[in-house]
C-alpha cells in the first residue's frame, strides 16, 4: 500500500466510513491536535533518562489511548459499534499517576514558569498541547456527541503532564520558577 493518495490534494481527506470532509473542518482540527500531542509524546518518551522505564511505559499507554481518541473522533459521524471506548478506567490510572507524583512533590504555593530539566520543559511543553487538544474537542462537542470519557481524559492528562513537569524538576533537583507578579 503506497502512503500517498493523491485524493487530498484539493484540501479534502475521507473520515471514517469514507465521508470526504475539508482538511480544515473543526473534526480534522480536534484530530490533528490530539495527533500532534500523541507525536509530541513520542519526542518526550526518547528524552526520558533511562532511569524512567516506569514512566515512559505510563506515557506509551497514554500514547495508545490517544489513537483510542483520535479514532473516536473521526467516526463522530457514523455509528461504529465496533470502535475502542476509552474506559473510565483510564482516567483513574491518570488521577492515581497524579496522586502518587503529587506525594512527593513540594506543596504548589504559586503559580509556576515552565523550565527546568529538559524532560520537565518537555512535559510542559505536552500539557499545552494537550490543552489545545482539549479545547478542539470541546468545540468539537458543540456539534456532536464526544464521549464524556475523552473530555474527561484529556482534562485529566493536561493536569497529569504539568504534575510530571513539576516531578521531573523535583527529581533531577531543579528549582521551580515562581512567577513574578
Amino acid at each position: 500500500m503506497k502512503i500517498y493518495t493523491k485524493t487530498g490534494d484539493q484540501g479534502k481527506t475521507s473520515m471514517l466510513g469514507g465521508k470526504r470532509v475539508l482538511k480544515s473542518c473543526l473534526e480534522m482540527e480536534a484530530i490533528g491536535e490530539v495527533d500532534e500531542l500523541n507525536a509530541f509524546l513520542g519526542v518526550l518518551i526518547e528524552e526520558i533518562e533511562d532511569d524512567f522505564k516506569v514512566e515512559k511505559k505510563k506515557l506509551i499507554n497514554i500514547q495508545n489511548n490517544l489513537f483510542v481518541v483520535g479514532a473516536n473522533l473521526a467516526g463522530l459521524q457514523m455509528n461504529v459499534v465496533s470502535m475502542p471506548k476509552l474506559k473510565n478506567s483510564e482516567v483513574k490510572k491518570l488521577e492515581k499517576w497524579i496522586d502518587k507524583m503529587d506525594l512527593e512533590l513540594p506543596k504548589l504555593t504559586n503559580f509556576i514558569l515552565p523550565g527546568g530539566s529538559e524532560e520537565s520543559v518537555l512535559a510542559f511543553y505536552a500539557r499545552a498541547i494537550c490543552r489545545r487538544a482539549e479545547r478542539q474537542v470541546i468545540a468539537l462537542s458543540q456539534k456532536y456527541k464526544v464521549d464524556p470519557n475523552i473530555k474527561k481524559y484529556l482534562n485529566r492528562l493536561s493536569d497529569l503532564l504539568f504534575t510530571l513537569g513539576r516531578w521531573f524538576n523535583f527529581k533531577s533537583g531543579e528549582t521551580e520558577i515562581k512567577w513574578q507578579r
